[in-house]
């Protein structure tokens, strides 16, 4: 059973029954205090698997259901919390559809939607409709369409809404958040992030046929993946808090990386030698904010390359700058006059309060316990009724760069403005 094709025609498919669904009284309210927390788990392969397994580390997250295609997968995951809870999930496996089900249960509080990229909006949306709070993985949606869908959605609802940005949790990441806020940096005018990494041997199911990220890159064009790299910055930076994306200009290269693999591993008459990429390996792009800063960002999934860091970061600021994935630091007045510095010397000075808090039962949780802190954090906003730290609106202005990269690339490198998704919304407070 081709799998990819059922979930691509879902997706239209689930917007419109989404959109459809009643929404149940008494949505709103306060938190959930101390009691236990019921959560449902759309997709549970490997990644879903993995954030079940940090729900369950959660004290007091149960998991009465869980949804997959496969039901094997489906059946693994119910062990999982078996031997987590001492009870069995029930599982939701009647197809791709099968979600819209579990979500009519009336003991879900929340969903983690751990699917396939282009499914992240529709479900996300069905379930805060439904009356569910939601912790989507990355990125939110694929489209500008879709991420007014998620706006919409919270807003009519009042449903917490949180996307699962493990990078903006790396200790390290949040260290330099800690340093900026406390001024260290001066004023930020410029910064760099990527995501470049090797997925090339992800784009292929075993057998040759595409899977979702391959898919992406025949759908669609741009950068494909943008919020690993772009979280931290947004949020160092302070982006929807005391500044804002404005516009954006990109260009990307010809696409190379993903036929040539194809060709070498599944041979030059195989199907997927004769696919007909959209996508281009690099996708470049330059953003302007409303303050004047400027960020440089780029996104490589198709090129051969050795894995150091997968994500690269550097901010500059008027009084000094940082780079991540060589752990440099210089800052004017403290560091060694024109010397750099690690980094990490200053890890014990401007610790983040929250690894103070949590980095003890964070560990090496995934992403050196990136994913145990952003499963926490999901956990303490649905017990205290707040605000997720990662809310809706850094969710679709972060997502918003794939469709609008995307445009600029069409209209050959012309810049782009960004919507203003919180126009209308409430003053928020740093977070």
């Amino acid at each position: 059973m081709d799998h990819s094709v059922n979930r691509r025609e879902f997706i239209g498919t689930a917007a419109g029954m989404a959109a459809g669904m009643v929404l149940p009284e008494a949505v709103r309210g306060a938190g959930i205090g101390e009691r236990d927390i019921r959560l449902g788990i759309i997709g549970v392969g490997g990644r879903g698997q993995h954030l079940l397994g940090m729900m369950l580390r959660q004290q007091g997250a149960q998991v009465p259901a869980v949804c997959d295609i496969v039901p094997q997968r489906a059946d693994q995951a119910a062990e999982i919390v078996a031997k987590g809870r001492g009870k069995r999930s029930e599982t939701y496996t009647k197809g791709p559809e099968d979600y819209l089900r579990m979500l009519q249960r009336d003991d879900l509080d929340a969903v983690v939607v751990a699917t396939p990229m282009q499914l992240h909006a529709a479900m996300s949306v069905a379930a805060m409709r439904a009356g569910k709070h939601v912790l989507s993985e990355v990125a939110a949606a694929c489209t500008l369409e879709e991420c007014w869908d998620l706006v919409r959605a919270v807003e009519e609802t009042g449903k917490t809404y949180m996307l699962s940005e493990n990078c903006c949790y790396v200790r390290e990441c949040l260290m330099l958040k800690n340093m900026i806020e406390r001024g260290l940096f001066g004023k930020i005018t410029y910064a760099e992030c990527a995501y470049v990494h090797d997925c090339r041997v992800l784009s292929f199911n075993p057998d040759g046929s595409l899977a979702w990220r391959g898919r992406l890159h025949v759908d669609f064009i741009g950068n494909l993946y943008p919020t690993h790299s772009i979280g931290p910055i947004a949020q160092s930076m302070g982006i929807n808090r005391t500044d804002r994306f404005a516009s954006l200009v990109a260009f990307m290269n010809r696409p190379e990386g993903h036929a040539k693999y194809a060709a070498e591993r599944f041979g030059k008459d195989h199907p997927s030698s004769k696919i007909k990429w959209q996508a281009g390996d690099s996708c470049n792009a330059l953003i302007r904010t409303e303050h004047g800063a400027v960020v440089d960002i780029r996104y490589d999934t198709s090129s051969p390359r050795p894995v150091v860091s997968t994500t690269h970061y550097l901010i500059q600021g008027t009084k000094g700058v940082y780079v991540f994935d060589g752990q440099r630091i210089y800052i004017e007045g403290r560091s060694k006059a024109n010397t750099w510095e690690q980094s990490l010397r200053y890890l014990e000075e401007f610790e983040h309060p929250l690894w103070k808090q949590w980095g003890k039962e964070a560990g090496d949780s995934g992403l050196v316990g990136g994913d145990y802190m952003t499963t926490r954090a999901f956990i303490e906003a649905l017990r205290a009724g707040t605000k997720a730290p990662i809310d809706v609106y850094d969710a679709v202005v972060w997502s918003s760069l794939m469709p609008l990269t995307a445009a600029s690339i069409r209209a050959g490198g012309q810049p782009q403005a960004f919507p203003d998704f919180m126009k209308g919304a409430t003053t928020r407070k740093s977070s």
